[in-house]
């Protein structure tokens, strides 16, 4: 199975791959449902698939935003900018954009949005039909449900699903709340997520407001949990899932790297799943569910707005290991006598350095790197490589 990463700018494709993605998703300037990510200038575009290209790696394009007439002005240019990089798929919603690009620019695979929601054969044949190349199932799908539709529809389409990360708790994301309350368009890219926000409730003609207690964690009446699969990647392989989509394109660096890890070595067979639940643990997430995929009870559990997460991430690796010292930016604060964790897609993966030296850019021996993204470089025993993260674990 493929595994399939978000990348919300250039820095985090480029980790999606160091820790082992086979392809990425990402977006341009337009078209795109996460318009507050970094996302891509058409340079880049033309760049990162360039990158992926060269080791092997695919990358896919979101042009999924819920189409009005005006957006087919100048979408041409865009269109053939994207048929010009050579991408692999540009992942579509709307019907009328998916009939523009199979009859006008038959060389892009269309990859059918999640925000379509295709949830049964007849769906996906009628997509199939138009010549899409994979579908992205609705989130809603139980396993046996998306094994039937495979069987259904075998050698046609490919199955996409997502397997981790933030769940939408409208209908495939198709929301309309985030229009209602502030005019920023879900649908459009702008969504504000305010299904995670804290809601009260008054009595009509009093001045009252109560708090909304689902249970003792809080009041949060929208706010789903995290997707996690990484325990059933046997079982959605035999559903006929083809690509393992990990869901995050406004999440951080440290996060895909996390995440990407962690599925990886699942993939490849890493047998310590207490290590890699662990791995989960360490990074930005709401408590886990698995969704609808097994119809389990808590699979709407309502749940605490704030993230948690056992880790912090100190720096990033920017050049190989050079002569017991490693030139590493700061993320956040670390000083001498620190331990750090490493987290690397080889066997250097959870090693502990101490930190006994920092040297800045002047050559000089600091005792604290507090200075934000500063680049120095810190003593290390080991061979690490440009793109390995280091972390602490938080202080509870």
């Amino acid at each position: 199975m493929e595994l399939l990463a978000p990348a919300g700018n250039f820095d985090k494709l480029k980790t999606a791959v160091h820790f082992g993605a086979d392809a990425v998703y990402f977006a341009g300037k337009n078209l795109g449902l996460r318009a507050f990510a970094g996302n891509f200038s058409d340079e880049e575009i033309i760049e990162a698939m360039d990158y992926l290209h060269q080791r092997g790696k695919k990358g896919y394009v979101t042009v999924n935003i819920v189409a009005k007439d005006e957006d087919f002005e100048g979408i041409d240019d865009y269109l053939n900018l994207l048929v010009k990089a050579n991408v692999d798929g540009v992942i579509v919603s709307d019907v009328g954009l998916i009939y523009y690009i199979r009859k006008n620019f038959p060389k892009l695979n269309v990859h059918v949005s999640t925000q379509a929601n295709v949830n049964n054969s007849y769906s996906a044949r009628f997509f199939a039909d138009m010549g899409v190349s994979r579908i992205v199932l609705a989130r809603e799908l139980n396993l046996k449900q998306i094994q039937t539709l495979h069987e259904n529809l075998r050698d046609k389409v490919e199955i996409e699903a997502f397997v981790h990360g933030a769940m939408c708790i409208s209908y495939s994301g198709r929301c309309l709340l985030s229009n209602y309350l502030t005019g920023r368009d879900s649908n459009r890219g702008a969504c504000v997520q305010a299904c995670r926000w804290k809601y009260e409730i008054r009595e009509v003609d009093k001045k009252d407001y109560y708090p909304i207690e689902e249970d003792a964690r809080g009041t949060y009446i929208l706010n789903s949990k995290d997707m996690c699969l990484i325990d059933y990647l046997p079982q959605l392989e035999s559903a006929g899932i083809s690509s393992l989509k990990i869901e995050g394109r406004m999440k951080s660096d440290y996060y895909v790297a996390s995440v990407v890890n962690a599925y990886r070595r699942a993939l490849d067979g890493y047998d310590n799943f207490d290590v890699l639940h662990s791995e989960l643990e360490k990074t930005s997430h709401r408590r886990y569910t698995t969704g609808f995929y097994f119809d389990a009870d808590d699979k709407e559990y309502l749940e605490d707005s704030m993230p948690i997460q056992t880790y912090e991430f100190i720096a990033k690796v920017v050049e190989d290991q050079h002569e017991g010292m490693v030139k590493v930016e700061m993320r956040n604060r670390f000083k001498v006598g620190d331990e750090l964790e490493i987290l690397s897609s080889d066997d250097n993966f959870l090693k502990k350095i101490k930190i006994e030296q920092i040297i800045n850019e002047k050559g000089e021996n600091i005792d604290d790197a507090k200075r934000v993204q500063e680049v120095v470089r810190i003593n290390c025993p080991y061979n690490l490589k440009c793109g390995d993260l280091l972390r602490v674990e938080k202080k509870q």
